[in-house]
């Protein structure tokens, strides 16, 4: 019975957002990937609305029901009925009465399970698709037959595609340079590291003071110009390439580049993402507890190896779930690339063990390894081990709850509800 009511509730919200977009007709932009969705759409956002009234997604709203919910300006009712009714009321009144409607939509696009996103394709007409990144193994795998059918599945999303909408590619990926053959006619705009695309960067590099990280800086590239820019408080390509595919929609729409990169120095990035936080005894965080998946654990090493803390290099690890028959291989491949960057390592939960094991057959020492099952014992031990000077990089798959242990570390735990992902009612009562 509640899967029946999911369904019909799924159809009601979903009829009523295609009757919206049949109305007010705004411009969509849809962001499809396996890597750096939503920190793309909120950096897009960022860039767009000093020039346009503009609605994103809130949060990661990328489901069957989140696209509506976006398309509608409605919250998620989670489980809760009488909110269901009330958002069902709610969409029909912006169906029926006359209503202010944003101009344009940026619309995070996820594929769970086969056919997915070619459900939302068939009802989304997009003016800008942009298309993040595909790895060689993506989470959410072990429900199709091979990396391969993910990718597949990934770009039925430019059947959404209008004919005169514009393309936005990261071409550091091979998959994706790859793209441009198969849709020769589209109106294309590329992005990546270096200089000889449509956007590009340069200067890339780790700000720090202290021997403590404090953001990112790199040379945008965009219209011929050069253009400085720092991203405060952040590390990583993790927030590069978000902020190139944004560069690349504001020069799709002509948007003036210096308004572009003004966009980028104003914005604050979502929690969990590659964020730098205060840690308890003159510690640094790196917060990337939002999810996990094999490339973006390889990201996040990259960046840590590139720091130079006072003290160690401490990595704490959780499941990366959902990649089936790869879930072994990747874990412990994982745990080899650890013993090349960190100190000591701490795995949370089952799946992670095989990161330990990774980690111990490629001479990372025994004494350094701590195995977990629980994550807030795991941040309450933490807190005990870490000295004056250490760099914290902390990561796992959403439902291992990562965050609870930043928690335990951070300085001002006070201000949790405002820097850590996952912390609104429905969350914490989990």
């Amino acid at each position: 019975m509640k899967e029946l009511l999911k369904k019909v509730v799924v159809a009601i919200i979903q009829y009523e957002a295609k009757l919206v977009l049949k109305k007010y007709k705004p411009k969509i932009i849809v962001i499809v990937g396996s890597v750096g969705k939503t920190t793309t759409k909120d950096s897009i956002y960022a860039v767009l609305k000093k020039t346009f009234f503009v609605r994103k997604s809130t949060k990661s709203f990328n489901s069957e029901i989140g696209v509506p919910l976006t398309i509608l300006g409605l919250q998620n009712a989670w489980s809760n009925p009488f909110l269901w009714l009330k958002n069902i009321i709610e969409g029909a009144l912006l169906v029926l009465l006359k209503n202010t409607y944003p101009e344009w939509l940026v619309l995070e696009v996820g594929a769970d399970h086969p056919g997915d996103i070619r459900r939302v394709a068939a009802w989304i007409k997009a003016d800008v698709v942009v298309l993040t990144r595909l790895p060689d193994v993506p989470v959410h795998v072990e429900f199709f037959d091979s990396p391969e059918a993910v990718v597949e599945e990934k770009l039925s999303i430019l059947e959404a595609l209008k004919a005169e909408g514009a393309l936005v590619l990261n071409v550091d990926d091979e998959k994706l340079d790859g793209v441009r053959k198969r849709f020769p006619h589209k109106n294309i705009v590329t992005f990546g590291l270096g200089t000889h695309h449509t956007v590009g960067a340069s200067h890339v590099g780790i700000m720090s003071k202290n021997k403590k990280p404090t953001g990112t800086r790199f040379h945008l590239r965009i219209n011929g110009e050069d253009i400085p820019l720092e991203l405060p408080r952040v590390l990583g390509k993790q927030h590069i390439y978000p902020s190139l595919a944004a560069a690349a929609v504001g020069a799709a729409l002509n948007i003036d580049s210096e308004k572009i990169a003004s966009s980028f120095r104003e914005h604050v990035p979502a929690p969990g993402r590659m964020c730098i936080l205060s840690g308890v005894k003159d510690t640094t965080i790196i917060d990337d507890t939002y999810n996990s998946s094999p490339v973006a654990v390889d990201e996040a090493l990259n960046v840590l190896e590139q720091t130079n803390p006072a003290g160690r290099k401490i990595v704490v690890l959780g499941d990366m779930l959902e990649l089936g028959k790869y879930s072994i291989d990747e874990h412990k491949r994982t745990g080899k690339r650890v013993a090349e960057v960190a100190d000591v390592l701490l795995t949370v939960g089952f799946r992670a063990r095989d990161i330990a094991q990774g980690a111990l057959q490629n001479r990372m020492h025994g004494s350094n390894i701590f195995q977990y099952d629980d994550v807030e014992r795991a941040g309450k031990e933490l807190e005990h081990m870490i000295e004056s000077g250490d760099v914290i990089l902390l990561k796992a798959s959403q439902s291992i709850r990562m965050e609870k242990a930043v928690e335990e570390i951070m300085a001002d735990p006070l201000r949790a509800p405002e820097l850590l992902v996952r912390q609104d009612a429905e969350w914490k009562s989990r």
